[in-house]
């Protein structure tokens, strides 16, 4: 048997892949390469390859495919993959290197034309036996694509169990951080740590950082919006916030949903902020797209209608993973068209390359989703090109912003917490189940009944490379287009080379104004730090000790106290207020007490 992995692809077409980078082997990327030798020398039934988005996983698997097909080890193939689209995305990669995939498979035998099939996880879940079938009748390899899937449900991870247990040959593949939720990922090792927690163990991983460094995948600069958002709960108050500021879980969500509200003008400053960047990189990439993520329908719609009234184009708008839907998606592929609105967001593998400026205008807020949300955008073609996505001032979104190039590890067991803090990402359980939901009709569920009055835009700062740039400014502001104005081909050390400079232009020229007109003169990005859930709920329990202690002296109840405060200083309830809200309070209860004395 031979063992040297360029064999692998002795009969790949020279254009496959048609985007491998400058610098790498003919045919192959070097970490396709080096995880195709680990494969070749180890022989493994079980082989999980985590890589990330755009560094291309298909084009490794269809190589490890064509070269245990030629060397007999397996008979046929199968391909599971999470969505319609993507199993004929499967089906069409493999032609092009002559393996030939069924993508409309549904029952008895196939067609002798074809190497195997390619499927999707509901499929199989509908028909296990089917599939395990198959599996005993011939040699089979089965590839599971973005194999987390294999767990959103418990019915669906038995199913791949019961179907591919028999298979000769098993390799998973996924792009992003796995999931959020304690189910088991069939055919995946789970190793335990010194902390007796058991994680997932790859046998081969690069991630965006490597990938990075290696050229394969865009860099990615990140523009945030702050703003100030007014909205009516459903008991009738109206609650307004600045996005950003510390806040209760609750709080941020509304803020966060009354910013994405097409009636205000947080998402038409956005959305023209974000197409002016399109033209300051279509100069570099003249068919450079933009991507809007939004979280429903009605929203995708509305978006679409402003881009049409800011641009004068039309958008593409998808609104679903449906057959029509896929057709969209492979139009404006091929066309030059600017925009493209799309419900949550084009399915994770979906490759768009020529997408470079993206807006995150959902409210889902798993690690998970945003790292798949972002990953539409890092797919490079050549040197050069950057990606830009513009996102609200959300602490989490920009924790998870800053840690792109961290590497994680399905966790399979909860770790146990000390003390009774409150987690931030104890909401993620719940919340994952609809980022990775893929139809777009309603679910039924609402956060908290609110109603979005008004919400304006403001720049806040750049986030790159884990560093953060710049100082807030107006909309349409010369500061503001300073930073959209960043060329769309650089190099990564470029990008943070300019971005300081641009940072030490902006605070030279802010500090020539009067103060008057100074209205968002601020710290530099670097020395604003997000206040996070955790120091927010200090501030509230220290201002519950206060209250306890003046109820104390004063007699009064803590609900009498609480009020007074809230009469005095302004504001929410506690539980809705500000850092800086609860910061007046805490020493207005401070002055109180001192006088009583």
């Amino acid at each position: 048997m031979t063992t040297t992995a360029a064999s692998t692809s002795h009969h790949l077409s020279p254009a496959f892949p048609g985007r491998a980078p400058w610098g790498t082997a003919n045919k192959l990327r070097a970490w396709q390469q080096g995880a195709i030798d680990r494969y070749v020398a180890t022989q493994p039934r079980d082989f999980l390859a985590v890589a990330t988005p755009g560094a291309g996983k298909t084009t490794f698997a269809l190589t490890l495919a064509s070269y245990l097909l030629h060397n007999h080890l397996i008979q046929q193939i199968t391909v599971v993959a999470p969505t319609e689209h993507l199993k004929k995305q499967w089906a069409e990669a493999a032609a092009r290197i002559g393996i030939k995939l069924d993508p409309e498979y549904s029952a008895g035998p196939v067609s002798r034309e074809y190497h195997g099939v390619a499927v999707t996880y509901a499929g199989v879940g509908v028909r296990p036996m089917l599939h395990r079938n198959r599996c005993e009748s011939r040699k089979t390899l089965v590839i599971l694509d973005e194999i987390h899937h294999a767990g959103d449900s418990k019915s669906w991870g038995e199913a791949c169990l019961e179907a591919f247990e028999p298979a000769t040959r098993r390799l998973a593949l996924t792009g992003t951080p796995f999931r959020s939720d304690t189910n088991p990922i069939p055919f995946v090792t789970y190793e335990e740590g010194n902390d007796g927690i058991r994680r997932s163990s790859a046998d081969y991983t690069y991630g965006y950082g490597n990938a990075l460094a290696d050229g394969v995948v865009r860099p990615v600069i990140f523009l945030s919006y702050s703003g100030n958002m007014r909205w009516r709960t459903k008991a009738g108050d109206e609650i307004a916030a600045r996005l950003g500021e510390p806040m209760t879980r609750d709080a941020i969500g509304q803020a966060w949903r009354t910013a994405l509200a097409p009636t205000g003008d947080w998402i038409p400053n956005v959305l023209r902020a974000a197409d002016q960047r399109l033209t300051e990189v279509r100069k570099g990439i003249p068919d450079a797209g933009a991507l809007v993520i939004a979280t429903d329908q009605d929203s995708a719609r509305a978006y679409a209608k402003l881009i049409k009234e800011i641009t004068g184009h039309k958008a593409t708008v998808v609104l679903s993973d449906e057959a029509a839907a896929s057709k969209k998606i492979e139009e404006f592929t091929d066309s030059d068209d600017r925009w493209m609105v799309a419900v949550r967001m084009v399915s994770e593998g979906v490759d768009v390359p020529r997408l470079a400026v993206g807006v995150y205008a959902t409210t889902i807020s798993t690690p998970l989703f945003f790292a798949q949300a972002v990953g539409r955008f890092v797919r490079s073609r050549r040197r050069g090109e950057t990606a830009s996505v513009f996102v609200p001032t959300i602490p989490m979104l920009l924790e998870f912003a800053n840690e792109m190039e961290v590497e994680r590890d399905h966790v399979l067991d909860k770790p146990k917490k000390d003390g009774g803090d409150e987690d931030i990402y104890a909401e993620e359980d719940k919340l994952l189940a609809e980022a990775e939901r893929e139809q777009d009709e309603d679910t039924g569920e609402e956060q908290l009944p609110f109603e979005a009055l008004e919400s304006d835009a403001v720049f806040d700062r750049v986030l790159y490379d884990g560093a953060e740039f710049g100082m807030q400014a107006h909309p349409g502001s010369e500061e503001e287009q300073d930073y959209l104005g960043i060329p769309g081909l650089l190099e990564p050390d470029q990008v943070q080379m300019l971005l300081q400079k641009r940072q030490a232009r902006q605070i030279a020229h802010s500090r020539k104004k009067p103060d008057e007109e100074a209205d968002l003169l601020e710290l530099p990005a670097e020395r604003r730090p997000i206040v996070t859930h955790k120091q927010l709920l200090e501030l509230r329990k220290q201002l519950n000790t206060l209250v306890a202690a003046y109820n104390h002296q004063s007699g009064k109840p803590h609900g009498v106290i609480h009020n007074e405060l809230r009469r005095v200083c302004g504001g929410p309830p506690s539980a809705e207020a500000t850092a800086g809200q609860l910061g007046e309070r805490i020493k207005k209860i401070q002055e109180w007490a001192t006088r009583m004395r």
